[in-house]
């Protein structure tokens, strides 16, 4: 693991709670040693302060996403505003906490990250969805529904002949909808496929990851294809 944190107290009570959970941590304190240290050593996953003196974990992470890294980026920040928090996931970060944080939450959110960089991981469908989804397994090569195709293995998709460009966690989200066309998802059932971890009724995360992935694919004269289930979740389908 790669740690960038400029608050000294912060970045050494993490680096000792990481490593007594088990975690190779290298830790740096700027985005300049931050970078230098993920392309000399590249992390299985890496956590970044937003605000560090030179540069910032914001452009650490639109760098690293420039340059086709795909390692998994928990953003740690002390701004509230959702703007802020959604800038980090423009920029490429996969999930982001905010200080003052427990450090079990970032245990559980890195833990999560880790489990979806695995080769043989694949979003498992909520009980009772079996038949929907199908036996996906480590075999699992293509999934198509509504008009979205998937190469899970080369995590690449389709909206018709178009590819759409889509971060770790979208791919995810999209990966699991498509599995389930037609069944609704609940908010509890998503958090703990993609995320691993409950967020609780006051998250916006998944609303914001809905909002992106409608972005991209969503196409003029075409129907939407993520539709909300006022009070439930979110499904896939065509009308």
């Amino acid at each position: 693991m790669l740690l960038a944190e400029d608050d000294r107290a912060i970045r050494h009570a993490l680096e000792r709670a990481l490593t007594l959970e088990g975690y190779a941590v290298t830790a740096v304190a700027d985005g300049v040693e931050a970078l230098a240290q993920a392309h000399r050593n590249p992390p299985d996953v890496l956590v970044l302060d937003v605000m560090m003196p030179g540069i910032d974990g914001l452009q650490v992470c639109r760098v690293l996403r420039a340059e086709g890294d795909r390692t998994p980026i928990l953003m740690l920040t002390a701004l509230v505003e959702t703007a802020d928090r959604i800038a980090g996931l423009d920029a490429g970060a996969d999930d982001y906490v905010v200080k003052p944080f427990d450090v079990e939450e970032v245990f559980a959110r890195l833990r999560a990250l880790l489990r979806r960089t695995s080769p043989a991981a694949v979003a498992a469908a909520p009980a009772g969805a079996a038949e929907a989804s199908g036996a996906a397994g480590t075999a699992e090569r293509h999934v198509e529904a509504a008009g979205i195709r998937i190469d899970v293995q080369a995590r690449r998709v389709w909206r018709g002949s178009r590819e759409i460009e889509l971060t770790r966690t979208e791919f995810e989200l999209l990966h699991l909808l498509v599995r389930n066309v037609g069944i609704v998802l609940d908010h509890s059932t998503i958090y703990d496929r993609i995320w691993g971890y409950d967020f609780g009724p006051g998250s916006k995360n998944l609303a914001v990851y809905v909002g992106y992935l409608r972005r991209k694919l969503d196409e003029p004269g075409a129907p939407q294809l993520i539709h909300t289930v006022r009070g439930v979740g979110y499904v896939l389908r065509e009308n």
